[in-house]
């Protein structure tokens, strides 16, 4: 039995999987079990930073493999403490918190908000996320996640959460009360369809947390890392968050995920008010530290240049409606579907992604222009002829 026999055999059908299957690559190209090769689009969804293989990459964490590959959090890890203190450093911040992925340290930011609010007043609770967000699949970042597809089959949820439509400040204004502890959101959301929200949204957001004393919660998980060009999205619209959650990228192809807190709630989590097994773990730091100190201004810059070059190069394409998103989290809506677009892609060697009714986007940051050029030309074809 071949590995989709087994695959589909032993393994919970819950992804929609389509008929390939990856054995190798190197930066942004991906070779499949034929031997054919295809230009990456897609990074594991945002997760691979630098590309597959990435030899760096692959010796840091190879070198810390040598020396330990787990210990408990009774004890210090230098590649942990060094994380911290480099998430601090380049975001103002104060504190971290590691996990295993975006849902867990979305959990955190929940946890942390809660307390936040109920050591204050044991009625101030809510927490305002927003229509079309995504935080997760764990119940309670289900509960958080403001999407009613999610919502089928699972309750009873978290109680606890109020959705406003995004961009709408009225809304927001009316949903604003003594009970909100806090107010989470992405600054661009992704599995929503790579929807960005409006700097007079953000700008009011943070005015009523303030006014409110509630926390300022941002959901970084595929947005940060570099991904939009900025180290974390929210630095483009000069907002600075209470909590900031980021996974993804982070790892550079393992699993992380980080909580980072502001100077206010640097105590906010007492020794044994949370806790993970393999948060902190040293070789996924390790990895995390290879990553964010290669995520420099020029590479920032370049990530800038090569997504104007993707935009200019399907703009003006009579089959697009419409492109949205930053950096190298990018949206498009053409007439053509995007499961139509994304099989035709394939086909011709481009691996591409979906979200909503868009084709999304998310290259590695370092792609070539070469592999970058000869993408475009095949998603142009495509646009025009799935």
């Amino acid at each position: 039995m071949n590995t989709k026999g087994i695959d589909k055999k032993y393994i919970m059908e819950t992804y929609s999987r389509v008929d390939i299957e990856i054995e190798r690559g190197f930066g942004a190209t991906l070779v499949d079990s034929s031997g054919k090769e295809y230009i990456d689009f897609g990074s594991g969804i945002a997760v691979n930073t630098f590309g597959a293989a990435d030899a760096e990459w692959a010796r840091a964490v190879g070198e810390q493999l040598a020396k330990i590959q787990h210990t408990s959090n009774y004890y210090y890890t230098k590649p942990c403490s060094d994380l911290a203190k480099m998430l601090c450093e380049r975001t103002g911040m104060s504190k971290v918190f590691f996990s295993n992925s975006g849902a867990e340290a979305n959990e955190c930011a929940i946890k942390a908000a809660r307390k936040y609010g109920t050591d204050k007043n044991p009625d101030k609770n809510i927490i305002i996320t927003l229509k079309n967000s995504f935080h997760g699949r764990t119940i309670t970042t289900l509960s958080a996640t403001g999407q009613e597809v999610f919502h089928k089959n699972f309750t009873p949820f978290t109680q606890g959460f109020c959705y406003v439509e995004a961009n709408n400040i009225e809304d927001l204004t009316s949903a604003m009360n003594e009970s909100v502890c806090a107010i989470m959101f992405e600054v661009i959301q992704g599995e929503g369809g790579v929807l960005p929200l409006t700097k007079e949204f953000l700008d009011k957001a943070a005015d009523l947390a303030k006014e409110y004393d509630a926390l300022l919660v941002i959901d970084e998980v595929q947005t940060g890392n570099g991904r939009t060009g900025k180290l974390y999205a929210h630095q483009h619209f000069g907002i600075t968050p209470d909590i900031f959650t980021t996974a993804k990228g982070l790892g550079g192809g393992l699993p992380i995920g980080a909580t980072v807190f502001s100077e206010k709630l640097s105590d906010i989590l007492p020794a044994g008010s949370h806790g993970s097994t393999f948060g902190g773990n040293p070789v996924a730091c390790a990895g995390a530290v290879n990553i964010l100190s290669r995520i420099d201004q020029k590479l920032l810059d370049n990530v800038c240049e090569k997504s104007n070059k993707i935009v200019s190069a399907l703009k003006n394409i009579d089959e697009v409606e419409e492109i949205t998103g930053m950096g190298f989290m990018l949206g498009i809506k053409a007439q053509k579907s995007a499961k139509d677009i994304l099989h035709y892609c394939q086909e011709k060697g481009l691996l591409v992604l979906t979200a909503k009714d868009k084709v999304r986007l998310l290259p590695p940051l370092n792609i070539s222009d070469a592999e970058l050029s000869k993408g475009i030309e095949i998603l142009k074809e495509a646009i025009k002829n799935a």
